[in-house]
């Protein structure tokens, strides 16, 4: 795993277990080792069974906060058919 990813994971990791996330992957340019200054960070997760969508932006938010730059936070679920295929071949896996 490439060390940008590696800490990465190492700051969110914590966050997404307590809020019981289930699997996690970091996708886009990020993922691909292309993100610039003014890149956000877009991450694919698995919620807990039950988790509201108040719970999901507040765990977006305090992802955020741990970065320091803006996190598109996708479900698993939530990605669009036209897009999914793409998606998931240039996920790296983080939890």
């Amino acid at each position: 795993m490439p060390p940008h990813i590696e800490r990465l994971k190492a700051q969110v990791t914590p966050k997404l277990r307590a809020a019981g996330v289930k699997r996690a992957a970091v996708f886009g340019s990020f993922a691909r080792g292309e993100a610039g200054s003014e890149s956000d960070v877009d991450l694919l997760i698995e919620p807990p069974r039950g988790m509201t969508l108040f719970d999901f932006v507040r765990l977006k938010n305090e992802l955020e906060d741990i970065l320091r730059t803006e996190v598109d936070l996708v479900s698993y679920r939530g990605l669009s058919p036209h897009l999914r295929d793409r998606i998931l071949e240039s996920t790296v896996t983080i939890l």
